[in-house]
């Protein structure tokens, strides 16, 4: 984990026009590469205060910092990032510069998109997104907009439209997080090279994640799991 240590001025912006930003993720080089693309503060405005690659990490290196957004990655070690919405509620509430986030995933996949906006995230955007665009997403966010990657605030708005809570899917449940986004990129077609190339893993790793679901799931193959996934709307 990367870290710089807060200063006396920390929860408040280090200069006019400046958003100070903590970066959530598992993966270094991913972090690493969002910090490049809109760390550079003269430029882009966004002064990128501290790092975290798990809950643990995330909800001391926040607390620490108190930065004006957390671009925060949905699947992490130790609870995911629901469970450092869960645990940075009172700084989110807090009258006095409060911490927002901005949720930056590679899945779209509703659940996920919902899990986060109830639990407090002011927005969700994918890891497709450009620099230029996600400082964009940054600056709107410490504004206290909500913001969206476009086909994902449909499924926010037809959620909260809802009066019915979601339905529990038993055999859904029993899959990790990560193997659910094994799931749907094999799903949808993709390789297994693919599939680790999104994901910053293995391919070796994506073959075990690939026979872990079939195995929960009780299917023989990738054209079985496919259809499963079809069936639920998980692609």
């Amino acid at each position: 984990m990367t870290q710089e240590t807060p200063d006396e001025t920390a929860g408040t912006a280090d200069g006019p026009g400046q958003v100070r930003v903590v970066l959530v993720d598992d993966h270094r080089m991913f972090r690493a590469g969002v910090q490049a693309e809109i760390g550079r503060t003269e430029e882009t405005g966004v002064d990128v205060v501290g790092e975290a690659g798990d809950v643990e990490q995330a909800v001391t290196v926040i607390t620490a910092t108190r930065p004006d957004v957390v671009l925060l990655d949905v699947h992490l070690p130790g609870g995911g990032g629901v469970e450092v919405l869960r645990r940075s509620a009172s700084l989110m509430g807090a009258a006095d510069s409060p911490v927002r986030f901005l949720a930056l995933s590679v899945s779209d996949a509703a659940e996920d998109v919902i899990g986060v906006i109830r639990g407090g995230a002011r927005g969700y955007v994918t890891k497709t997104i450009t620099g230029t665009d996600l400082v964009d997403a940054v600056f709107r966010v410490a504004d206290g907009d909500a913001v969206f990657s476009p086909r994902l605030a449909g499924f926010v708005l037809d959620a909260f439209a809802s009066t019915d809570a979601p339905p529990v899917d038993e055999d859904l449940d029993r899959l990790t997080q990560r193997e659910r986004e094994v799931l749907r990129l094999i799903a949808r077609g993709y390789a297994y090279k693919e599939v680790g190339k999104q994901l910053f893993i293995s391919v070796k790793t994506v073959e075990s994640h690939v026979s872990a679901v079939l195995r929960k799931l009780q299917l023989s193959n990738r054209h079985e799991l496919t259809r499963w996934a079809a069936a639920r709307r998980l692609v």
